[in-house]
């Protein structure tokens, strides 16, 4: 009876706009709160509104964004990500949406835009982690957006711990600064737990992660590979259960 409790705000005075906020930060534990961040800053942008703006407008702008963030809260699916890699073959991860739900609505849209799709693995170490998804190959670039950094010291719980096949996101000294960059842990480095968004984990693939990493010949301490040697992203493929 959720979505009829939601049609009958919409039809309800202005002020009870703000009755409703509470019932979306009720749930803002769930998968996918930023489409609940959009509902209400809908609601704040419309409660400050004079109170004779017209109901008429209201409607259907409640009424999309509502019945939208019911049907997203409540989609439970799990997504998977296949990553192939050019000589090598697949890596298969499975995405948290409950712990980085911001990290994972990214990374998926990147991958089913095709983002990745060539790009390569530009940093590896060893006995720590092999990096990618930078359209520069070097590090320095990105996706033309950024996201908030879904990690305990940026004011977010997540529970993911950095251990061998935790997929993560990489970002510069900003917490929120993360894009299109990602790294996969080859063995444990809890070091990074709370400083920075983890969101899935390797289900299968972790030898090719591992012969990857042994093979590397990185030209400096940074675990930097030269662009020729740089392994590379067929595409990345998204699966939903």
């Amino acid at each position: 009876m959720i979505i009829e409790d939601y049609i009958q705000y919409c039809f309800q005075t202005i002020d009870e706009c703000t009755q409703f906020k509470s019932v979306i930060l009720k749930q803002e534990k769930e998968p996918f709160q930023s489409t609940n961040q959009k509902c209400i800053e809908t609601i704040e942008t419309l409660t400050k509104k004079e109170s004779g703006f017209k109901k008429i407008f209201i409607v259907p702008i409640l009424l999309v964004c509502l019945i939208a963030s019911y049907f997203v809260l409540k989609d439970d699916s799990v997504y998977y990500a296949d990553i192939n890699i050019k000589d090598y073959g697949q890596i298969v991860v499975q995405l948290d949406s409950k712990q980085a739900p911001e990290t994972v609505d990214n990374f998926v849209s990147l991958a089913q835009s095709g983002f990745y799709d060539g790009l390569t693995f530009h940093r590896i170490m060893d006995g720590f982690m092999m990096q990618g998804g930078d359209p520069n190959g070097d590090g320095t670039g990105g996706s033309s957006q950024t996201i908030k950094g879904e990690f305990s010291a940026n004011g977010v719980d997540n529970e993911i711990s950095h251990i061998r096949g935790t997929i993560s996101m990489a970002r510069s000294s900003d917490y929120n600064s993360a894009s299109s960059q990602f790294f996969i842990v080859q063995s444990d480095s809890t070091f990074l737990d709370g400083q920075y968004a983890a969101f899935g984990t390797v289900l299968s693939g972790m030898d090719i992660v591992d012969e990857i990493c042994e093979k590397a010949n990185p030209i400096d301490d940074n675990g930097s590979i030269e662009k020729s040697e740089q392994p590379v992203i067929e595409s990345i493929q998204i699966r939903k259960e």
